[in-house]
């Protein structure tokens, strides 16, 4: 009997690929087949973010326009999980035709169960259930080079823009040694560079084991190389984590350290809870530490009663501290925080022009970091085929840069030296290294 096949459409950050990979494994064991091509799919699915309007606006979308297959196919099932589904899957259900099932982020063990009833055109209701982990089940990754591994779900910080507390529920953190099992079962599977994940790795804590110690752990298993991990929490971030990426060999020279704005009025408003000083004391101690360490953060500009006083506050930080990349974004309302019903929301235009200038900023900064790798020696992590050109590869340093240079796709998967001569935009290229 021929299995049914199945695909998985991923949009969103990090944890939404790590889920996926989680569904792929729980799929294939219930006996259905994945496939990459959704002309030979008996069930599309939709994995969604809903972190921003937009990203959910796009996953909507591509569900309606996908419901077109279903007039030259039409046992055709699509279904939408992750944090749009969460949030309002079950209205979706009432509002799309083509959208045959969903499932929340803790439902993922009963797809199988979901898709038999879609079959049979009956609706399950999503359910609210916050307490699964997945700790037994090892994800299906398609690729040996990357390996994505979370170590907690969901989040206590009611940050007052963020929505994900709401669809992913409270903090809880996988037992450490599922993690290391994972990690070390990765390496021997071929994946070098591990990213562990949650919404907030620093409060990580399991037992005696915090996430210091979970690093130190993890350091010690011989089948991996690179050890990366996000995202931290400035408030989170402890003396003895830096530490322990100071001490620990294997601990990337990068941290993605999101700030969000430079104005201590503008953090109290979003709930951040630290302040511009802590912030920039914290960039001290991470740079005299890790004298090579690259910094990346997230930044937001047009938060509601951001005033222009408090934009250049944010501006001028960016200035100072100059991050190796930053990823900037004007405040998008989510249904459901607490920000969405702030009086002085920032008018769209401004908010625009507000993002322009960040990203302008940040483009010379980049440039100008990048600029200073050429003439360096680097250990380039190779991981794909150049999408410019099928004669080079690409790949990241420990810095968490990405180099291009020329070289056969046999190297994808291993370490290889490469000397920078040139950085274009967010890129470096190179020339492997030969004394």
């Amino acid at each position: 009997m021929q299995r049914e096949k199945f695909s998985i459409i991923t949009y969103g950050c990090q944890m939404n690929v790590a889920d996926s990979e989680v569904v792929v494994r729980i799929l294939t064991k219930a006996g259905y087949e994945f496939t990459e091509n959704l002309n030979d799919s008996d069930i599309i699915i939709f994995n969604s973010c809903t972190v921003r309007q937009h990203a959910e606006d796009r996953v909507v979308g591509r569900i309606t326009q996908e419901g077109s297959r279903k007039k030259a196919k039409h046992n055709l099932l699509i279904g939408l999980i992750g944090c749009v589904a969460q949030r309002i899957g079950n209205e979706l259900l009432n509002k799309i035709d083509s959208l045959d099932f969903v499932a929340g982020t803790d439902q993922y063990r009963n797809l199988p169960e979901i898709i038999e009833f879609a079959k049979l055109k009956n609706i399950s209701n999503l359910q609210e259930n916050y307490n699964e982990n997945y700790e037994d089940i090892y994800p299906l990754r398609k690729k040996n080079v990357n390996a994505f591994v979370t170590i907690m779900r969901g989040c206590n910080n009611f940050c007052s823009y963020c929505i994900v507390p709401y669809v992913r529920g409270k903090e809880r953190s996988r037992n450490f040694k599922a993690i290391l099992s994972e990690v070390e079962k990765a390496g021997k599977n071929g994946f070098k560079d591990i990213t562990l994940l949650g919404q907030n790795v620093n409060s990580y804590n399991f037992g005696k084991c915090n996430f210091a110690e979970l690093l130190k752990k993890i350091s010690k298993l011989s089948s991996i190389e690179r050890i990366r991990f996000v995202t931290s929490h400035p408030k989170d971030l402890s003396d003895e984590v830096i530490n322990v990426m100071a001490n620990e060999e294997k601990i990337c020279e990068h941290i993605h350290l999101p700030m969000q704005s430079g104005s201590d009025k503008i953090l109290q408003s979003m709930n951040r809870k630290y302040t511009k000083t802590h912030y920039l004391k914290l960039v001290d101690k991470l740079r005299n530490s890790i004298p090579d360490i690259a910094i990346t953060t997230d930044v937001m500009c047009g938060f509601p009663d951001e005033t222009e006083k408090d934009f250049l506050e944010t501006y001028d930080l960016m200035k100072k501290i100059k991050f190796d990349y930053t990823f900037t974004f004007k405040y998008s309302p989510r249904n459901g925080t607490a920000a969405e019903k702030f009086d002085n929301q920032i008018d769209e235009k401004i908010r625009l022009e507000r993002l322009q200038k960040l990203i302008n900023l940040q483009e010379k900064i980049t440039l100008q970091k990048y600029k200073e790798q050429i003439g360096k020696s680097v250990k380039v992590y190779v991981e794909n085929i150049s999408k410019k050109d099928e004669n080079e590869v690409s790949g990241r340093t420990c810095d968490n840069k990405i180099v291009v240079f020329s070289a056969d796709k046999n190297l994808i998967g291993k370490f290889v030296k490469v000397k920078i001569y040139d950085a274009i935009g967010w890129t470096l290229k190179g020339k492997i290294y030969k004394r």
